[in-house]
């Protein structure tokens, strides 16, 4: 029997490609700039892409797959693909939510624990010895029993504040609506108004046009001077050259941040803070979560060339 042709896009890990290569007819390119390269009746050929990475994937290249179906994501966030393009094709596609919640949640919690306690900084004081020749580095802060603020209670939003819950803090969240939520959790109609009643502002939006720049910099000048900003989204939510003057200027206490507007090429401003803990884009960057958003976009995939109902459809 003839397989599928598919098409994966992006740099996969060594455990996601021979599955794909065993269940159908793979065609690998690193990003989606390698189409034009590829012979045109292969592209013909292609009912279904396995995609991976932040690179814009819309009209024009969908239109260079004339046969495409299917495009299956690899992660829960999907604003590089221009799913309103893919509809219009009839094109379906598919994310991979939940699988990757808790790393991510996990991730908001060490991040700020880390800019709190100081624990990059009390490290290289270990190692280069000032712990004995100078003796004890400078009073941290405590996180527990404050006030956290979730910008965007969606389903990492609402893990990220139950971990927070289980720090015994205060819980006020903003969304479009209120959500069922444990009593005394506090909801609040303005963004604004959440930055100005948390001590933690904790952003965990989807990303896309609809919430770009939602963190504005009205949002950041809510926030009170002994606050802080984690954002585990898309550097897209935050009004970034707004969180920096903030940050610079100490109207803002620190920042927790694992997304920034440009990656990996992020403003050079991020890189002269003090007030600021800062990671490489990797919220899911575990093995146990890389390998179940890998099976689960292999399982969307499955589905559509079985002629079964998609698992995580998002169109």
């Amino acid at each position: 029997m003839t397989k599928t042709v598919v098409l994966s896009i992006g740099s996969y890990a060594e455990w996601d490609i021979p599955p794909m290569r065993a269940d159908y007819d793979l065609t690998e390119l690193s990003s989606p700039a390698g189409l034009d390269g590829l012979d045109a009746d292969r592209r013909a050929a292609v009912r279904a892409v396995a995609y991976k990475g932040h690179s814009p994937f819309g009209a024009a290249q969908m239109d260079l797959l004339p046969g495409l179906e299917l495009i299956a994501n690899f992660g829960v966030g999907y604003d590089a693909i221009d799913v309103a393009a893919a509809s219009a094709r009839n094109i379906r596609v598919t994310n991979t939510p939940d699988v990757l919640n808790d790393d991510v949640a996990d991730l908001a919690i060490g991040m700020l624990l880390a800019l709190n306690r100081n624990l990059t900084a009390n490290e290289a004081w270990l190692h280069r010895g000032d712990w004995s020749s100078k003796g004890d580095p400078q009073l941290a802060r405590k996180l527990s029993g404050a006030r956290a603020g979730i910008m965007g209670l969606g389903r990492i939003g609402r893990e990220i504040a139950d971990r927070m819950a289980a720090f015994k803090m205060e819980i006020h969240y903003h969304s479009r609506s209120r959500k069922e939520t444990p009593e005394g959790w506090i909801w609040h109609e303005r963004p604004e108004d959440l930055a100005a009643n948390c001590d933690y502002l904790v952003v965990a939006l989807v990303g896309g046009k609809a919430t770009e720049g939602y963190v504005s910099r009205s949002v950041i000048e809510a926030m009170g001077p002994d606050s802080v900003i984690c954002n585990i989204s898309r550097g897209t939510t935050i009004d970034e050259p707004a969180m920096l003057d903030a940050l610079e200027a100490g109207r803002i206490r620190g920042a927790a941040l694992d997304v920034f507007r440009v990656e990996p090429d992020l403003d050079p401003r991020f890189l002269k803070l003090t007030n600021a803990h800062l990671q490489p884009h990797q919220g899911s960057a575990t093995v146990e979560t890389r390998k179940g958003m890998g099976a689960l976009q292999r399982a969307n995939i499955a589905a559509f060339v079985a002629g079964k109902p998609l698992l995580t459809a998002v169109n």
